[in-house]
């Protein structure tokens, strides 16, 4: 063995809370033209929490669903701003107890409305949705939380 090195243990580490194996987490990183102006808007009209900020770059939450958000960087063609881009590729999901009232109030804050709430007949039942773009040029979709159960159910 090489001097300074240790044997591997024959035992893998016992998992303390800071080491303990967690279940990955999808989030969203929306690029912005003004971060500053966006993070503002997301806590108003979205209730939005944020986490950290760094400038141009700001980590925010909606009920424990983290997000972030990055200014537009001119050194970085590959990630622009759909204001920019005249085009968005991506929608950004939003699940609630109530839909009409999120939708609302992102509106009332200068959202543009969508395609109007409605209830989809899905296999599981009912879902209510609609959605709205954001003044960043970010399409987002709320609906219920019916989704987010397991179907068909399990026993």
């Amino acid at each position: 063995m090489l001097s300074g090195m240790t044997e591997k243990p024959d035992h893998p580490p016992v998992p303390s809370r800071d080491t303990a194996p967690s279940l990955p987490v999808i989030s969203v990183m929306l690029i912005v033209p003004d971060a500053t102006a966006a993070v503002a808007w997301y806590k108003d009209a979205l209730g939005a929490i944020e986490l950290w900020n760094l400038g141009g770059v700001a980590g925010l939450e909606i009920n424990g669903a983290p997000f972030f958000l990055h200014e537009v960087n001119p050194g970085n063609p590959t990630e622009t701003s759909p204001g920019q881009a005249g085009v968005t590729s991506t929608r950004t999901e939003v699940f609630a107890d109530d839909p009409d009232r999120f939708i609302e109030r992102a509106v009332a804050a200068g959202a543009t409305a969508g395609p109007g709430i409605e209830d989809h007949r899905m296999p599981w039942g009912t879902h209510r949705q609609g959605g709205f773009r954001d003044p960043f040029g970010h399409n987002w979709s709320v609906g219920d939380k019916s989704p987010l159960r397991p179907f068909p159910a399990r026993s």
